[in-house]
């Protein structure tokens, strides 16, 4: 039993002393042990860690590995579209070639065409010869087309009337010579009248025959009705 000091108050004995201490100790020991982990624990949790670790790591690899693939795909996606491009551009030239050869190759069948056409027409076209018989058929024949009357006959006889069938005559002598237009040609014409009665397609020239011819000639269909109605000066 503790002693009683004199104060009043109880003292402990040197054992009890000892006791309550190592009491303490182990108390405190069996905290401490409570604390600290077991050997099972620190596994657990370094296996935690290194999953966690592992767990980073393969997530980076994938993520790595989708990032490659993504590139992959737009490297191939790029390469498609230039191929396409070039493609495109290929067909738009091959069209563009077929276009201008299928033009040239129809400019030349018309020109072919129309080449055939002038030989054709050539080979129909009469040749008329260069003297009174061959102007007077081919000046019948411009007077047929052009619906102006007359007739093989009555252009000759006048003919050899005026001017003897010189395409060159002119006369310097009557009023129309002292007038300052001299009648000139086969069918001796003055100006004036050579002028407004010109058919188009013939030269304009008083000396050529046929022009000289159709001119007059649709001159007196105008004022006499037909070349052949004429038997003197008109």
């Amino acid at each position: 039993m503790p002693k009683q000091n004199t104060l009043g108050h109880y003292s402990l004995t040197k054992i009890q002393k000892f006791s309550i201490a190592g009491v303490a100790t182990l108390g405190a020991a069996a905290l401490a042990f409570s604390f600290v982990p077991g050997n099972d624990q620190t596994a657990q949790a370094a296996e935690a860690s290194t999953a966690s670790t592992a767990s980073t790591v393969a997530f980076s690899a994938d993520a790595r590995t989708i990032q490659e693939g993504v590139a992959k795909q737009q490297t191939a996606y790029a390469g498609i579209a230039k191929a396409a491009e070039a493609a495109a551009q290929k067909q738009a030239a091959a069209e563009a070639k077929a276009k201008a050869e299928k033009k040239a190759e129809e400019k030349a069948k018309q020109e072919r065409e129309a080449k055939a056409r002038a030989a054709r027409d050539a080979a129909r076209k009469p040749v008329y010869a260069n003297n009174l018989d061959g102007w007077i058929k081919e000046s019948l024949a411009i007077m047929k087309k052009e619906g102006i009357p007359g007739t093989y006959e009555g252009l000759h006889r006048n003919i050899m009337r005026e001017s003897s069938g010189n395409p060159r005559a002119i006369n310097n002598w009557d009023i129309n010579a002292q007038n300052g237009v001299p009648s000139k040609g086969l069918l001796q014409v003055i100006k004036p009248t050579f002028d407004a009665y010109h058919v188009e397609g013939t030269p304009h020239n008083q000396y050529d025959p046929v022009a000289n011819i159709v001119a007059a000639a649709n001159y007196a269909a105008d004022r006499y009705g037909t070349i052949d109605n004429v038997d003197s000066a008109y």
